[in-house]
Parts: C-alpha cells; structure tokens; sequence
C-alpha cells in the first residue's frame, strides 16, 4: 500500500466552494427521505408556492416549515416573501458544488489519473 496516498476528504484539490461544514449540513439535511422528497420537488420548478408543498405532502404544515427551515439552514432552497406567501427555489449552484464535491471525495485514486 502506498503511505503517501491522501485520502480524497484531506484532498487540496477538491475547489468546490463548500466547507467540510457546509458539505456535513448538506449530507445531513438530504439524509432524511421526506426532506429529500421536498428538495426534490422544489427543484422540479424555477419556483413554488409553500402552500403548493404543504398540498403536496401528507404532512402537516408545521412539519413543511421545520424541513423547509432546514433546507435554508443547509442553503439548498432560497425563500423569498410575495405578500403573505413563501416562494421557495432551488439553489442550483449549491447542488451542484455538492454533487461535484460528492464525486471528487468518492472517486478512487485509480480514477482520479485516469483524468
């Protein structure tokens, strides 16, 4: 076994613009199914009414807020007021540097000099 091998979670390489905490919040906010069932819808659309989400889901309304509090907690949907109604959209950019931060902690050391 090579001693000099780095694992990918201790990669300098790895430039996404997520903090080893932001990547964690992220993890754990996705971890939950119905939260990830949200975020899934919320990002099927540029943007979608909150009511439209608690219609959506066979939960109660306090229980949309508190997933939806965490997934603004870990960045992931951004929350904006149009009179008394929450509009909720997708923050893409962020998806996207997990996905790619994701990929680049998963991937062997076989696959990173195949690049």
């Amino acid at each position: 076994m090579n001693d000099s091998f780095t694992p990918p979670s201790c990669d300098s390489k790895i430039d996404d613009p997520l903090s080893e905490e932001q990547f964690h919040r992220i993890a754990k906010a996705i971890a939950d199914p119905q939260r990830f069932a949200i975020l899934s819808c919320i990002a099927a659309t540029t943007e979608i009414p909150c009511k439209t989400l608690v219609a959506e889901f066979p939960v109660t309304q306090a229980t949309i807020s508190h997933h939806l509090k965490e997934l603004v907690a870990a960045n992931l949907i951004h929350s904006r007021r149009e009179g008394q109604m929450a509009i909720l959209s997708c923050r893409r950019d962020v998806c996207d540097a997990y996905a790619r931060y994701l990929v680049r902690r998963l991937v062997t050391p076989a696959d990173r000099s195949e690049r």
